[in-house]
């Protein structure tokens, strides 16, 4: 493992850390000392409860009690952004990926996930559990440039460390669902990144237009053709942007 900064990685809603294995090489050459957790629920880590992003994130600031830096992806950018508002000493910096401050649209909020797709998902984890992810991974590489090439490598790295706990694919979703952090950002100390694709229709690009411009000190880096998940259609870009930025 390098020796450098740590970095913790968090990945999103149905995946694990190894999401991060293409990428991850690269950010180790920039020095850092990466570290890709599964969150509660997958890979290797036990589930939880409550499933709420305050007692993730609490459970993430005793396992690495920094300070370190943190990249979370989608769900993952959420967990991230309470680990750093909840023990702001702990979190050195924050690069948010395709995040959002929250995930459904609204009346006052129309950057995000109608409501009643995102019941859909959940429900149809009961009947249709891997059809279900399935769907939802190749939303995530909708309009993508590589979009063939981003849902190979979702859908091949799915179950590479077994099935998710079903408690912590309803309890994300419940998450999505119902968090709201567009009140929370702006006591958010440490400098932040923010990484979105210019074509992600889950996370719209104006949701973290919004979330760069309402943390005190964030900035926005727009990946052209990217969707989703930019740390994996355009790797080189993605490493070169986040890696930058954590040196400071």
């Amino acid at each position: 493992m390098t020796a450098g900064k740590d970095l913790v990685l968090l990945h999103g809603w149905g995946m694990h850390g190894g999401v991060w294995d293409g990428v991850r090489p690269l950010l180790e050459e920039r020095g850092l000392r990466v570290h890709a957790v599964d969150l509660p629920g997958y890979g290797g880590s036990a589930a939880a409860a409550p499933y709420a992003l305050e007692s993730i994130a609490a459970g993430l600031a005793a396992r690495f009690p920094g300070p370190v830096q943190v990249c979370g992806w989608s769900l993952g950018g959420m967990v991230a952004l309470r680990w750093a508002l909840d023990f702001p000493a702990g979190v050195e910096r924050l690069v948010l990926v395709a995040s959002t401050p929250r995930f459904v649209s609204g009346e006052d909020w129309p950057h995000g996930m109608e409501p009643r797709t995102l019941r859909a998902f959940a429900d149809g984890l009961a009947g249709d559990y891997e059809g279900t992810l399935k769907r939802f991974l190749s939303l995530q590489a909708r309009g993508d440039d590589e979009a063939r090439e981003v849902t190979r490598a979702l859908r091949s790295s799915l179950f590479e460390r077994g099935r998710p706990d079903d408690a912590a694919l309803q309890g994300g979703l419940a998450i999505l669902r119902d968090s709201d952090l567009r009140n929370d950002v702006a006591s958010l100390r440490c400098p932040a990144l923010v990484i979105h694709g210019d074509r992600d229709m889950l996370t719209p690009l104006p949701a973290g237009r919004w979330l760069s411009q309402r943390v005190p000190h964030g900035r926005l880096a727009v990946v052209a053709g990217a969707s989703h998940a930019p740390f994996l259609s355009h790797r080189g870009e993605f490493a070169r942007l986040a890696g930058g930025f954590l040196h400071g």
